[in-house]
């Protein structure tokens, strides 16, 4: 028998279209964080604020341009990626089922740098992230919404507890996403096989 070559022993396991949503969902995501903490400066929550070299927009009216603009991108492609998910099965094949404390065997494991990834299958630490930053990212739009027509969607704003709690709603949404970003980057860039496909699309093919 002759052996597969190299092209024929791979897979593709990302899709062209979840590799797409998924890099615009980052550049959204990083813009919108980053123009935020320089909204945030303007009127902090908390006693801090946020060094200016890590945020975009320069001043106020800048970073709300920058804010707005990324929002519309994020939502746009987000609900892309939500309705690809739901009718491809793409969802229910990667992210479930959702086991907590096998996730956080995976986060202990992969800081060991002993955590095993199979190409094209999604371990219980990513499974509970990706499911956990979806509905935080969901969860900052709404507020957001709040924060920006209190008025008009005043029901929204309300249901937040008001503008002053959507606000507090929208800043641990967005600590939220920062934390997965951390967790996530660290993953992909300490277990082998996972960030590589994601530009490619394509991994070796379990023998």
């Amino acid at each position: 028998m002759v052996a597969a070559s190299g092209a024929d022993a791979r897979k593709t396991i990302h899709p062209l279209f979840v590799r797409v949503t998924h890099w615009v969902n980052a550049f959204a995501i990083f813009v919108m964080v980053l123009s935020g903490w320089r909204i945030y400066n303007a009127s902090p929550l908390f006693g801090f604020e946020f060094p200016a070299g890590f945020t975009l927009g320069g001043w106020l009216a800048g970073a709300l341009a920058w804010h707005f603009a990324a929002m519309w991108l994020l939502a746009l492609n987000g609900f892309a990626y939500l309705a690809y998910g739901l009718v491809s099965g793409h969802f229910r094949r990667s992210f479930l089922p959702i086991s907590f404390g096998g996730a956080l065997d995976d986060v202990f494991l992969a800081m060991r740098g002993l955590l095993d990834h199979a190409p094209g299958r999604y371990n219980a630490a990513q499974r509970l992230l990706y499911i956990g930053v979806i509905l935080a990212v969901i969860v900052a739009i709404l507020s957001g919404l709040a924060i920006w027509k209190p008025v008009q969607l005043q029901t929204l704003t309300a249901a937040m507890g008001g503008y002053e709690a959507a606000r507090r709603v929208h800043f641990f949404a967005m600590a939220a996403i920062v934390a997965f970003l951390v967790v996530h980057i660290g993953l992909a860039v300490s277990v082998k096989g996972i960030l590589a496909p994601m530009f490619t699309g394509r991994a070796e093919a379990p023998r």
